[in-house]
């Protein structure tokens, strides 16, 4: 059975949501999971629900803010809920990490404690996006602000790989996020990274700009920490405004409201088709094991879904194929 070590101190509503989400996994899941954390909030949670066999806690009596340092935080807490966590995948007590708290947090104590795979030089944080025609990964989304193109080309083999097995996206077509579609054009890095891309055993069809991200026409997009960041918060700024958009507007009249309760079925499903909570969570990939990031603000269905995706990792032996990309 799959054991997925749970950050359950991670995230703005620890550990009320998080242990609600570990529940919901474990009903539906054949795996077990193992709370880490406070051991009497946690159990204080686990209270309101029928006990389940494959839920299990172990104890750690520090936690890591979403604000505090990463790297001195994750080396002062030897306690720490995430290196405990790590601890247990460390020792083979677990198979993967989940957590929703602080991100530099999750990928110093991966570093310090599971180590990259060999031969890959820099980890590199995917996010799922949904698209018009289904879901995009993109890479980097953070991790790496300066990047060289050997940097880029292993990010590319990476999200090829994870595509292909986790995602079960046939051949998924690579591109490299430029300002247009010429191979000449871009900056120092991105026309340095094109011939790599080129010639590697991967589905690459060129360089794609921002316009090409949403329509779905492309299943892997790569590009260094600084953009993929930027796009990112962008990306999560202009769902959260138009929705906000919507609601003023249909505030404005009674008629507006009275076609809106029409229309509820659509805005349901376009919402669902949007929600970040369906997706799981975003992959560390390079590292020495599965690690998986919720946002910091998950509820219990992302928990769910991140859990789930951690263990779809785990059972496509992601990490052990991944460290082929290195020989």
């Amino acid at each position: 059975m799959i054991r997925i070590a749970l950050d359950a101190m991670g995230g703005d509503f620890a550990p009320k949501e998080i242990v609600k989400g570990a529940l919901e996994a474990a009903r539906e899941l054949p795996i077990s999971i193992i709370l880490v954390g406070n051991e009497l909030k946690i159990e204080s949670e686990l209270k309101r629900y029928k006990p389940l066999p494959n839920i299990s806690v172990v104890h750690a009596s520090e936690v890591i803010g979403m604000d505090e340092p990463p790297i001195s935080s994750v080396k002062n807490k030897k306690d720490a809920s995430i290196n405990v966590a790590m601890d247990l995948v460390k020792e083979g007590k677990a198979d993967a990490v989940v957590s929703a708290g602080n991100t530099g947090a999750l990928m110093a104590s991966a570093l310090f404690k599971l180590g990259r795979i060999s031969g890959i030089e820099r980890p590199a944080i995917a996010t799922i996006f949904p698209t018009q025609k289904g879901e995009v990964l993109l890479l980097d989304m953070g991790a790496n602000v300066d990047c060289k193109p050997q940097h880029m080309l292993q990010f590319a083999e990476m999200g090829s790989l994870y595509a292909e097995r986790v995602m079960h996206i046939k051949k998924p077509k690579v591109g490299l996020l430029n300002i247009g579609e010429e191979p000449e054009k871009g900056n120092e890095l991105t026309m340095e990274a094109y011939p790599l891309l080129s010639a590697a055993p991967i589905n690459f069809v060129g360089n794609v700009e921002g316009k090409d991200i949403l329509p779905g026409k492309i299943d892997v997009i790569v590009c260094d920490g600084f953009v993929g960041n930027m796009i990112l918060k962008f990306a999560e700024s202009v769902s959260r405004t138009v929705f906000a958009l919507l609601n003023e507007e249909l505030a404005k009249s009674p008629v507006a409201k009275l076609g809106a309760l029409f229309l509820l079925p659509v805005f349901r499903n376009l919402r669902k088709r949007i929600d970040y909570d369906e997706l799981g969570g975003a992959p560390l990939l390079g590292v020495a094991g599965v690690c998986i990031k919720a946002h910091g603000r998950a509820r219990a269905k992302a928990i769910k879904n991140a859990i789930r995706v951690a263990a779809e990792a785990v059972s496509e032996k992601i990490v052990e194929r991944m460290s082929h990309l290195g020989e």
